[in-house]
């Protein structure tokens, strides 16, 4: 008890001391006053170095076994991810106050040690100098559903009761959350339900629960959202930025987002257009699904802050908008322009960026990054790598990622490198890798299934293909989907056996997609079987009837047979639902300078000189002997 006097005491004098110095413009600096500044600065940056510096300073002028300060030095190694010391400083207390209990159990949470957090409220209800109070019970419910532990949810919700804590707003919103998280969507109800008083986080935490529920959920978030402000409580900016991921796609759903922005900038929600980061990167995704990139670059331009999370928002944007060449022009002014040091979500999100524009340099430049970043051991980075090199042409690359026993392979790990190998026609190195998969006892999917059959299609290994598609269906139960039976169709007809393919077709599980007649459209290209690609043809306006690459087709398939009223007939059909067909583009990078060219295109500044030489080339492909003599082409 000495102790405890003596370093409350000294506290005191802490504070009395650092007060004055904060006050005066005296010279001389109290070391009390940094030594507090050194506390907080370890807190506010989450540097591990100044947190033990502190730790040590304190340790000498006799502070650490105030119970404030424990706090502060147990939240401090908590955000730093060392519980493990965070525990040492816990364990120097012989008497602990709630607030220490407190705040080593939300450590243990926020560094996803679940399983230590609830043993140390075990042992805080054996203790009689303390008891759980809200800010404990509320901690624990949203361990509970971030885990997805309803029985331990149920047991919370039981003490809660117990004790008389589910009056308490904070405590009964955990609750709501923790059943939506769970999935026991009437659970949550029945707790808001006979809540005695709601707040707007009360109604968030159900919104969220609809969110993830599914479609069945969306049709009544926006019901629930009118229940709301009946209530006369307005939606904040957690609300909205609940409601954006609903929003974008389609025409009517874009215009939900529309409107949720307009409320965003009428209501000062995100004041600036990008004090609220969160917001401004929800804004940018739900425009960049409803193809409008132009419009997310906007809001990305009138923010005023932008970390790497949003600068990672308008970077994935573009990639999912197939604009890679801005993407890449993104990354790197990110990081020369702006110093923003990309994260590991940046790295995943620009990869295939580098795979459309098959920039193989740029992608190496990034694995490089990775390595350096010491983030070469994340699965979800390594699976982008693997893809990013077999797009790029270097299965030998793709390999060694896999093969390096510095990350977990995962099933998309396996399915990547099946895929690699397809893509490069090595269909039986693919078959081995998918045997030795079933061997280590990996989950088949449907993402693998469709890797090995399209890479058995690709080599032209139809028994085999057949053979695992027979198994999946007979030996693992697994129910083909439209993708599975796509790829039998394309394996069947590259290699010519159509009717076989048509026949599968007419007896597939699930109703034929536009990708099924697709593949049989392609193999009666590659064999000329005008019937049958007439056959398709027919399918895909029926299912697709806004898709102007299909009358195209049709169009050129009869203008071949020269049936030219049918032509006609296809081309004014093409009119009257105003369908045009978007002109084919390919790109080349020099210098770090990326040249587009469409078909027909006369806008780059040298297509002249570019034209010239075209026209010399088929000159000499054509073997014209009056075609200028180029002896660099020999």
């Amino acid at each position: 008890m000495t102790t405890h006097f003596a370093a409350g005491k000294t506290f005191a004098s802490l504070t009395h001391f650092t007060s004055r110095s904060y006050y005066t413009s005296s010279p001389v600096l109290d070391p009390s006053l940094s030594l507090l500044h050194l506390l907080h600065l370890s807190i506010s940056h989450q540097s591990i170095s100044l947190t033990k510096r502190s730790h040590t300073r304190l340790y000498r002028l006799g502070f650490d076994l105030h119970p404030i300060i424990a706090t502060k030095l147990i939240s401090a190694y908590s955000l730093c991810q060392n519980p493990h010391a965070a525990r040492l400083v816990f364990n120097s207390f012989r008497y602990k106050n709630v607030y220490v209990w407190n705040t080593m159990i939300n450590g243990y949470a926020k560094n996803h040690l679940y399983n230590e957090s609830f043993h140390l409220f075990s042992h805080m209800c054996l203790c009689e100098d303390s008891s759980p109070d809200d800010f404990t019970l509320s901690t624990l419910s949203k361990a509970c559903g971030d885990v997805g532990d309803l029985c331990a949810g149920e047991a919370m919700h039981g003490k809660c009761i117990r004790i008389g804590f589910l009056s308490d707003i904070v405590v009964s919103n955990s609750i709501v959350s923790m059943y939506c998280k769970c999935g026991m969507f009437n659970g949550s109800w029945k707790v808001f339900d006979e809540m005695p008083q709601r707040n707007v986080s009360s109604w968030n935490a159900v919104i969220a629960g609809l969110v993830n529920y599914g479609e069945d959920g969306d049709s009544c978030v926006w019901k629930f959202i009118k229940s709301m402000r009946a209530e006369r409580l307005e939606p904040d900016a957690f609300t909205i930025s609940s409601l954006l991921p609903l929003c974008g796609g389609d025409a009517g759903r874009s215009r939900y987002g529309t409107e949720l922005h307009c409320y965003i900038v009428k209501n000062e929600l995100d004041v600036g257009w990008g004090s609220d980061v969160h917001l401004g990167c929800c804004l940018i995704d739900m425009y960049s699904r409803s193809n409008k990139v132009d419009v997310a670059r906007q809001v990305f331009d009138r923010m005023e802050s932008r970390n790497v999370f949003v600068w990672t928002a308008m970077i994935n944007g573009y990639v999912q908008n197939g604009k890679s060449d801005k993407a890449l022009v993104m990354f790197h002014d990110m990081q020369v322009r702006y110093g923003v040091e990309p994260n590991k979500v940046s790295l995943v999100s620009i990869l295939p960026a580098c795979s459309s524009a098959a920039s193989l340099t740029g992608g190496k430049q990034i694995h490089g990054f990775a390595i350096r970043k010491e983030l070469n051991c994340e699965p979800s980075l390594c699976n982008a790598l693997i893809d990013m090199y077999a797009k790029c042409g270097s299965l030998k690359w793709a390999r060694r990622v896999f093969t390096d026993h510095s990350f977990v392979k995962d099933a998309i790990s396996w399915s990547s490198m099946i895929s690699a190998y397809g893509l490069h026609g090595n269909g039986q190195e693919a078959i081995c890798l998918y045997e030795n998969m079933l061997q280590q006892g990996i989950k088949l999917d449907m993402i693998t299934i469709v890797s090995v059959l399209s890479a058995c299609g690709r080599s032209g290994l139809v028994n085999q293909g057949l053979n695992i598609y027979n198994s999946v269906v007979n030996d693992y139960g697994i129910k083909p989907t439209l993708e599975i039976c796509a790829c039998v169709v394309d394996m069947l007809g590259r290699s010519g056996q159509l009717k076989q393919a048509f026949d599968f077709i007419k007896t597939m599980p699930v109703e034929p997609g536009p990708s099924v007649w697709g593949a049989l459209l392609t193999g009666s290209l590659v064999h000329g079987n005008s019937d049958m690609q007439d056959l398709a043809y027919n399918f895909l306006i029926q299912i697709e009837p806004e898709n102007p690459s299909n009358y195209v087709s049709v169009s050129n398939l009869h203008a071949s047979s020269q049936k030219w009223d049918i032509v006609a007939e296809v081309r004014t059909t093409m009119k009257e639902k105003q369908l045009r067909k978007l002109p084919g583009c390919s790109w080349i990078t020099i210098n770090s300078e990326t040249h587009s060219f469409y078909v027909a295109d006369k806008a780059h500044s040298c297509s002249h000189m570019i034209y010239e030489m075209l026209e010399e080339l088929h000159l000499v492909m054509k073997g014209d002997d009056n075609s200028p003599d180029f002896e660099f082409l020999t």
